[in-house]
């Protein structure tokens, strides 16, 4: 039989669920700057256009930059019920998971429960992080079982 999560299994389960959030939530901001600074032609120009757009998307909720990604990315409708379910896990992790969950903190049996729910929520947050980094050509399942080693092209000499 396994042993029942302890408190601390659930508070890291839900710091790992509350990373994927940002990672997905990096992600469409990435892909919203890339997409306005190529359609501002400021590759390479306008610096301080470009500080702009960035804190105007650092500024943008995780709702508001997926609503922002399927307005101006067509190859987002392919994930946008997954961003959608994503955004509703994210926002209940958020903001009522403890609430929800309430005494059952207190109890090894409770704890498990919390942590099926947080395993719920984090592979739907992560499987849509996963879908948008893939529709721009990075697959991190395969990048997952290559062996890392350390090469020039992953060092920045500055």
């Amino acid at each position: 039989m396994d042993s029942l999560p302890t408190l601390d299994d659930v508070y890291r389960k839900f710091g790992e669920a509350s990373e994927a959030a940002q990672l997905l939530e990096t992600e469409l901001g990435t892909l919203l700057f890339g997409e306005q600074a190529i359609a501002e032609d400021l590759l390479g120009g306008d610096g301080k256009r470009a500080t702009e757009i960035m804190m105007a998307i650092n500024r943008q909720t995780l709702g508001t930059l997926i609503k922002n990604a399927k307005a101006n990315s067509q190859s987002i409708e392919q994930i946008a019920t997954l961003l959608d379910l994503a955004l509703r896990e994210r926002n209940r992790l958020s903001h009522s998971f403890y609430r929800q969950h309430n005494f059952r903190r207190n109890s090894g049996d409770g704890r498990a429960l919390m942590m099926q729910d947080l395993e719920t929520i984090h592979d739907v947050i992560l499987e849509a992080y996963k879908q948008l980094m893939l529709l721009h050509g990075t697959d991190l399942d395969a990048l997952a079982q290559e062996p890392f080693t350390l090469t020039t092209a992953h060092v920045r000499i500055i």
